[in-house]
This record gives structure tokens, C-alpha cells and sequence, in this order.
């Protein structure tokens, strides 16, 4: 089965200037383990701290940025992760997405032209949890949701370059 899903991956239309470029360069190493992280980094890139909170404000509202946030090793405090699949029926694509988005444990979640054309990842707070929370994705949207459970950990260090 194919999916049409160009209107998920069309490229946006938007103007980096060289202060987003650095921005987004600059917190994809992280941020300073200080009182105030944000005027830490503005300082690193000759801003005030209230424009480096704008630009991200309007980094994240025109999903240039679709997420920022601190990454935890779920597992090591207890909880887990897994990645999830569904073939959802491509009329119904939008409206999975939101339902399944509505759960606060997904992350990740986008389309593949495949068969199982929606892939997400599950974190939760005891591995119990997932199968839990992939039943309430069934309930929600009618489709079978197959769990795909960590098996093995790489650390890659995915960054992308503005």
C-alpha cells in the first residue's frame, strides 16, 4: 500500500537570517547548567536574552523548530521507550495524527510511504505503560497499533546543521 503523504513533507517557504542559523546551531549542543541558561547562550551570540527568546518563540510557531526541550534516558529513571507503527488509511491520516498526538507519552511521530505509514515513539514512565497506552491508541483510532521494543541503544548525536 502507498500513501500520498507530500502534503506531510513539503518544504517550507521560510527565511533563515545568519542569527536563526547560529541560534539553532548553538542549542542543538544543549544548554549551560546555569541560572540562567538563555542569557548564557545570548551572551555566546552577542544577543540580549529576550530576542533569543523570541527568535526560538518564532522558531517553534513556525515549526522551523517542531520540538525543544531536554532529552531524558527514560529507562534509566524507570519508564520506557518504544517505537510504534500503524498503516493508517490515508483519507483518515490527519485525523490520526491528531488523535494519537493527543496522548502526551508520543513523540516523534511522522509518516513514512510504506506500508506502515505512521511510526512514533512511546515514553512512559514504567515499561508496563506501553502496551497500556498502544491499547488506548486502538481505542482511539480503530487501527492496530505494533510495538516495536528497544532491543539495543545506539547514541548517534543527530544534530542538523542550519
Amino acid at each position: 500500500m502507498s500513501t500520498d503523504i507530500a502534503h506531510l513533507n513539503e518544504t517550507a517557504r521560510v527565511h533563515l537570517d545568519d542569527l536563526d542559523r547560529k541560534l539553532i546551531n548553538r542549542l542543538q549542543d544543549g544548554l549551560p547548567v546555569v541560572s540562567k541558561p538563555y542569557a548564557a547562550v545570548a551572551e555566546e551570540l552577542g544577543i540580549e536574552e529576550d530576542v533569543l527568546l523570541k527568535r526560538l518563540e518564532w522558531l517553534l510557531e513556525t515549526r522551523i523548530l517542531t520540538r525543544f526541550g531536554p532529552m531524558f534516558d527514560i529507562a534509566q529513571m524507570g519508564g520506557a521507550f518504544c517505537l510504534c507503527a500503524m498503516a493508517v488509511p490515508e483519507e483518515r491520516y490527519d485525523e490520526v495524527t491528531e488523535q494519537v498526538n493527543s496522548l502526551s507519552e508520543v513523540a516523534h511521530n511522522y509518516a513514512r510511504d510504506h506500508e506502515l505509514n505512521m511510526w512514533f515513539v512511546l515514553a512512559t514512565e514504567t515499561p508496563e505503560e506501553i502496551e497500556t497506552c498502544g491499547k488506548r491508541i486502538e481505542e482511539l483510532t480503530g487501527i492496530p497499533v505494533r510495538l516495536f521494543p528497544k532491543e539495543r541503544e545506539f547514541f548517534i548525536e543527530f544534530k542538523v546543521p542550519a
